[in-house]
């Protein structure tokens, strides 16, 4: 089965699950909107990276091809996956009108400092402005992927960010639980303070400590779960009154991989969930001449 992504790791991942798949096309941290008003690659200096792959998605980005990439191998591919995870960190827009994907990789290669001091504002994710300019770049996507015959054969996963780590309970946003959670928090508070007089740190160190106590990484995770699932909300619901088919999974129903090859993060899930994405996926597309891979 051949296949194109446009979006994140969480479907580059399923694909490693798909039978005798084949990823043919990968465009990654590239948001919808550099579809329509790509800043371009001129005067941006991305050598900080040292990634041939990162460098390879960001000046793509930039240059706003995405679509391209995708449709000139249009005649061979039975599947186009795209996921919505690389919008989360929003997107700059220049003077000029242009803009350009926010990623980690703009971000840790200095080109989103030199973009702010070039007069570039951050159009965050979850805000109208986003969404808007969002909704526009989606469906240039959808009309591009759609003149090149490739719209039927698209399918979106829409899978939340799982809120805790493989063997952990789901959290709970009741008011039982959010009490215990305050409770605990009180609880290290406390101790973080008494550790801190014993030290012989004055009153206003040890409450300073009973004011900012951390979450634990349970709790972390849980709160960027939550907050990125709630934000994403409209996000999905459009995408899904436009693409053809879609695999959708509820943050309760995945778990954080704790020994995921690229780390635990709330969109890195166990190999039980991804081979149950690809079930879902393999029920809805057919391979070609009728047959599963």
């Amino acid at each position: 089965m051949k296949i194109a992504i446009f979006g994140s790791c969480v479907s580059r991942d399923t694909c490693e699950y798909i039978p005798e798949s084949n990823v043919v096309a990968y465009v990654a941290r590239h948001s919808v909107t550099s579809l329509e008003s790509p800043h371009g690659s001129t005067g941006i200096d991305i050598n900080g990276l040292d990634s041939a792959f990162q460098k390879r998605m960001v000046t793509s980005d930039l240059k706003g091809n995405g679509i391209a990439r995708i449709v000139k191998n249009a005649d061979d591919l039975d599947l186009v996956l795209i996921d919505l995870v690389d919008e989360r960190r929003g997107f700059w827009l220049f003077l000029d009108g242009t803009t350009m994907t926010n990623s980690l990789e703009v971000e840790s290669s200095g080109v989103a400092r030199a973009a702010r001091r070039a007069g570039a504002r951050l159009v965050e994710f979850g805000t109208d402005e986003h969404f808007e300019a969002w909704k526009s770049g989606f469906d240039k996507l959808k009309a591009g992927l759609d003149k090149a015959g490739l719209w039927d054969k698209t399918l979106l996963l829409d899978i939340e960010w799982a809120g805790a780590v493989d063997g952990a309970q789901h959290p709970q946003n009741d008011g039982i639980a959010k009490l215990g959670r305050q409770w605990r928090k009180l609880q290290r508070g406390t101790r973080d303070a008494g550790r801190a007089l014993s030290r012989g740190s004055g009153l206003g160190d040890a409450w300073t400590s009973l004011r900012t106590v951390k979450p634990t990484e349970a709790e972390d995770y849980a709160d960027r779960a939550s907050a990125a699932n709630t934000n994403y909300i409209r996000y999905r619901k459009e995408a899904r009154s436009l693409v053809p088919a879609s695999v959708v999974r509820s943050s309760n129903q995945v778990r954080i991989d704790k020994d995921h090859k690229w780390g635990p993060q709330p969109f890195h899930y166990r190999e039980a969930d991804y081979i149950s994405i690809v079930d879902s996926i393999l029920e809805k597309v057919k391979y070609k001449g009728g047959e599963h891979p």
